[in-house]
């Protein structure tokens, strides 16, 4: 299958939509996922078109495989987090639901379940405060 340039991802990146923005540089955007499955829960996508990991160019796994590791540690950090998990799913039978690759980091805590991810949006000013935590952590 060919990357759909419409897909909600690709109008995060053109500035299409809105997003809690957490970091971005030349190759990549990190940004807070509106229906968190953990306080925290952040993505990270690359700026260059791929469906997912099956179709992707080495040379951007190579530059954002860092950044996913630079913002776990931040995340754990930045919410008092007992763990972390890095989540990235690939075609529908791999629970990908968003064609453009993306990489979950979701904070885990002793004893408490993850919510089910797409159950609902988390308020705005919600996001916006754990971007900012996350920001600060980053820096």
């Amino acid at each position: 299958m060919s990357y759909d340039a419409n897909n909600i991802f690709a109008k995060i990146l053109r500035g299409e939509i809105p997003c809690h923005k957490v970091y971005e540089d030349a190759d990549a955007i990190v940004f807070m996922d509106v229906m968190p499955q953990s306080p925290g829960h952040t993505l990270i996508l690359p700026k260059a078109q791929s469906r997912n990991l099956l179709d992707a160019d080495p040379a951007v796994l190579a530059k954002i495989i860092p950044l996913v590791q630079k913002v776990a540690v931040a995340a754990k950090s930045a919410f008092n987090a007992d763990g972390v998990s890095i989540a990235q799913f690939n075609e529908t039978a791999g629970g990908q639901t968003v064609f453009h690759l993306h990489f979950h980091v979701i904070p885990r805590y002793e004893g408490k379940p993850l919510h089910i991810h797409a159950r609902s949006m988390e308020e705005g000013s919600v996001l916006a405060a754990n971007a900012e935590k996350l920001k600060a952590a980053l820096a």
